[in-house]
């Protein structure tokens, strides 16, 4: 084991997106979309896409509740994808509230963004990962790769959960998904 730490953050990465993706098998277009109090940020149709709501300055604090399909495109691409922006070499994603309509895709999307992102924390090793991001971290340029990939992480397996628990209300609330809606 050449480096112990990288190793464990990924493997641990792993484990927790592994539980996110199985946790989300069978979820329906419905469910995905369920908007369980009023005024919920969620992923919405925009001129024939699909785009998350986003925060913004005005935005209440706390911020409003959001559907599953919103958590997903916050772990996905606002997290995992966005974070990609502190490696050298990396283009910005040129729409970063984009992001997948239906569960299927949304799962789809989410684990391809940690794959990307997995492969810059494995080829950084234990040293890189000890480093400070510099330049590219802007004003998080003291933090090490290492904070950046346990602060990734939290995100993942905090969202992850509660998209867990939203799931659990709407079984509670309405059932198992029929099997039409599934995608």
């Amino acid at each position: 084991m050449t480096d112990p730490i990288t190793e464990d953050l990924v493997r641990t990465f792993d484990e927790v997106v592994d539980r996110l993706v199985a946790r989300s098998a069978g979820l329906g277009v419905e469910e995905y979309l369920w908007e369980p109090v009023e005024g919920c940020m969620t992923v919405r149709p925009v001129a024939g896409a699909f785009r998350a709501d986003p925060l913004g300055p005005d935005d209440p604090d706390p911020a409003p509740f959001t559907t599953i399909a919103w958590r997903m495109w916050h772990i996905g691409a606002d997290c995992l994808r966005g974070y990609l922006r502190f490696f050298e070499g990396e283009a910005p994603d040129p729409d970063p509230l984009a992001w997948p309509g239906t569960p299927d895709a949304g799962v789809q999307a989410l684990t391809a963004d940690w794959a990307r992102l997995r492969t810059r924390f494995t080829g950084l090793g234990d040293a890189g990962l000890m480093r400070p991001m510099g330049d590219l971290g802007g004003h998080f340029g003291a933090e090490t790769y290492l904070k950046l990939g346990l602060h990734a992480l939290d995100e993942t397996a905090h969202h992850g959960a509660e998209i867990g628990v939203i799931r659990d209300l709407y079984r509670q609330n309405f059932g198992e998904t029929p099997a039409s809606t599934k995608t």
